[in-house]
């Protein structure tokens, strides 16, 4: 499998890394060039890729100046992305390689328009779609497209893990355990994670199987049920999601 190290940038983002055993890495969504440049020199990393899931600048703020340093690296991102230079525009269902490692790409629409995921090797480097407890902002008012990015992230196998680009895990729970405070499995993990952030260990990255038990936003199913409105699965989550932007 492959060797995955974060870099930290900005108060909350991650940037990943992912590595081989020839001092080669890829790098996830460098919002920041300083920290990456940082981290590359002191552990005598090559960079040989760039991937990119969204336009966000705090996704792709470093790209330019990794270009000017780090020559003849790839830029993969969305097709339908403002952004110079890129080597490989991607959509839904195609695929790369990681290091002899096969990726999908899953178009995840509804935090922004062109957002995309990486799938393979038991991981999902899904940007702003997915967090562990929540889910990202309906920046495009297509909750729909949202609803459906959460969807086809739930659907894969229980075991991948899901590397996201924030450490919004703690503030995340607050507002599920308001929503779901009976919630026995949540109330665990939230004091798991009160314990791992008081000793500043990130939470992420966290398995699919886990947020299926915890993450409000992939529990519309379940939690419309028991709704008074008695609304369906799909505006269970627009209410939810509208709930956590006034949280």
């Amino acid at each position: 499998m492959l060797h995955v190290e974060f870099i930290k940038a900005f108060e909350d983002n991650y940037i990943w890394l992912i590595k081989n055993n020839n001092n080669e890495c890829v790098i996830v969504d460098p919002g920041s060039s300083i920290p990456v440049i940082e981290y590359l020199k002191n552990r005598n990393l090559t960079l040989k890729k760039i991937l990119i899931t969204h336009h966000h600048q705090d996704h792709i703020g470093g790209v330019k100046e990794l270009q000017e340093i780090f020559r003849d690296i790839e830029l993969i991102a969305p097709y339908n992305i403002n952004l110079p230079n890129v080597t490989s525009h991607v959509s839904d269902g195609d695929v790369i390689s990681i290091f002899n490692h096969t990726f999908e790409v899953m178009e995840l629409p509804g935090h922004t328009k062109e957002h995309i995921g990486f799938f393979g090797d038991k991981k999902l480097f899904c940007g702003d779609v997915l967090f562990s407890g929540g889910c990202g902002r309906v920046f495009t008012k297509k909750y729909d497209d949202m609803f459906e990015s959460l969807l086809k992230i739930k659907s894969l196998p229980g075991d991948t893990l899901i590397f996201c680009a924030h450490e919004y895990t703690e503030n995340n729970l607050k507002f599920a355990l308001h929503t779901e405070p009976k919630n026995h499995n949540l109330v665990q993990y939230n004091q798991v994670v009160s314990d791992m952030r008081t000793k500043n260990i990130p939470t992420i990255p966290v398995k699919l199987s886990n947020e299926k038990k915890v993450n409000p936003f992939l529990r519309c199913d379940i939690l419309s049920k028991n709704d008074l409105e008695n609304l369906s699965e799909f505006d269970f989550f627009i209410k939810l999601r509208k709930q956590k932007d006034l949280f």
